[in-house]
């Protein structure tokens, strides 16, 4: 951390003490520096590349709901005395105080310490992006267009607040992407793919890893070429494992989050404690999965992450809590207090999160379906929190006929509530399956690094907004 920052922290003590007064209930400070690099190939030429370093610190001050908030775009002891006067001044004016002697967040270590960045060399990169190209094109003559995609990033954060806590974390991340785009007589078809995780490169640029994505972009092109037009209608619906669970992310997982629930804006607001899902339900959040490129060893308020379970055999046990929303809400932070960066205010996010896997066999529940709809990938969807209505389309989808999956279709737009979906849960599989490590979460203009998860699921009754009517 000394090569990075080096101010003492009995120096940030005293200027984050600036930040206190009368009326104000509390301060933090949080400072971070990010390395990023990204590689773009596309049809075997590279034809993007980008590098960067940011550095900086936003300090905040809250007083009851008010919250100052200051940052700069870089770190300087009489900049940090300045935004602590600036965000007290936003909330309340007041004279200077102490901050209590500092302690030390141990958190357990979710993820090697590494700067990702170097551990593969330039060459490396651009090679190993070069041959999978090359094997993408000769798993089938159909490949037209191969786009692929390496990036990470060293993010090194320390956040200190005036209850005497400081945390410190170094969070590698990196990530491989490919999109394949195929033709046959004229129709073209694509489709996407990618792995990521908390680790160095190694981690997705091993054969078996970045070459099993390729595969499966491939094939899911090429099933696409052979897809017919989504019926139109309401049917029985088979999500399978794995990432289908960002609809459950995106439709309920919002909805369980302590600023919406504050408000009084979720559609969960007030229920803790009631029925509000199947009791096959078991929703958890977990922050502490090593290596997941949602888990977090402490979130950015310096709070040591934890497993939280919202959901239990259907019934609300808890929201997802940052300090500011637990304070007022009169509970405890559960770790899950992230920010995009330095520049922006935490606020309560989800880190992984899926749904506990039941008693059935992923046979057993397709063969439950007479006519349907299985849901293998989904490609994005809209949600309202307040409400809980999505929308959302499916990027690999099959017709369910007599117990079996039969044709690909296309054009499936799954219309529903997050929680009557919840609701009419009725089978779930024991093949729990957590993502391939590429999830994004967007929430109040910031996007943060999330897992998702669950087993195959079955949902009685399910709006499909095909193109072709049933």
């Amino acid at each position: 951390m000394k090569d990075w920052l080096s101010i003492s922290e009995s120096q940030l003590e005293s200027a984050l003490g600036k930040a206190l007064g009368p009326n104000i209930d509390s301060a933090d400070l949080y400072l971070q520096q990010t390395q990023e690099e990204s590689w773009m190939l596309e049809d075997g030429i590279v034809k993007e590349g980008g590098f960067s370093i940011d550095r900086g610190f936003g300090l905040r001050v809250m007083s009851g709901e008010k919250t100052g908030f200051a940052y700069a775009d870089h770190i300087a002891l009489p900049a940090i005395q300045e935004a602590a006067k600036s965000a007290r001044s936003i909330v309340s004016a007041g004279g200077t105080a102490l901050v209590k002697s500092a302690s030390r967040i141990i958190a357990p270590a979710l993820y090697p310490a590494i700067n990702p960045l170097t551990t593969a060399t330039d060459i490396e990169k651009v090679i190993f992006l070069k041959d999978l190209d090359l094997l993408a094109r000769r798993i089938d003559a159909r490949v037209k267009q191969v786009i692929l995609s390496l990036s990470a990033s060293h993010d090194l954060m320390m956040v200190m607040n005036t209850q005497g806590h400081t945390a410190r974390d170094v969070r590698p991340l990196v990530h491989f992407s490919v999109r394949i785009i195929v033709e046959s007589n004229g129709r073209f078809e694509q489709a996407n793919a990618g792995c990521g995780g908390r680790d160095g490169y190694e981690c997705v640029m091993s054969q078996d890893a970045a070459l099993s994505q390729v595969k499966r972009a491939v094939q899911q092109a090429l099933r696409n070429l052979e897809a017919i037009p989504a019926p139109a209608g309401t049917f029985p619906v088979v999500l399978g494992p794995g990432w289908p669970a960002v609809l459950f992310h995106e439709a309920v997982g919002h909805g369980l989050e302590g600023d919406f629930n504050r408000k009084g804006t979720s559609v969960f607001s007030g229920r803790m404690g009631e029925k509000v899902a199947s009791p096959l339900c078991t929703v958890v959040d977990d922050g502490t999965i090593p290596g997941r490129r949602g888990s977090l060893s402490v979130d950015d308020e310096g709070t040591v992450t934890q497993k939280t379970v919202l959901i239990e055999n259907g019934i609300l046990k808890n929201y997802m809590q940052d300090t500011l929303n637990a304070r007022l809400m009169k509970t405890k932070s559960t770790g899950n207090g992230r920010r995009e960066s330095y520049s922006r205010l935490p606020m309560p996010r989800m880190t992984n999160t899926y749904l506990l896997p039941g008693n059935s066999a992923s046979e057993e529940i397709i063969a439950s379906v007479e006519k349907g709809v299985y849901a293998a990938d989904f490609s994005g969807g809209q949600v309202d929190i307040t409400s809980g209505k999505f929308v959302f389309t499916a990027s690999e989808a099959y017709l369910i006929e007599h117990g079996k999956i039969t044709t690909p279709i296309k054009g499936a737009t799954f219309i529903g509530s997050g929680h009557e979906v919840l609701k009419k849960i009725s089978m779930v599989g024991n093949d729990l399956k957590l993502d391939s490590g590429i999830g994004n979460c967007g929430k109040a203009g910031q996007t943060v690094p999330v897992g998702v998860g669950q087993p195959t699921v079955k949902i009685e009754g399910m709006t499909l907004g095909g193109v072709s009517s049933d």
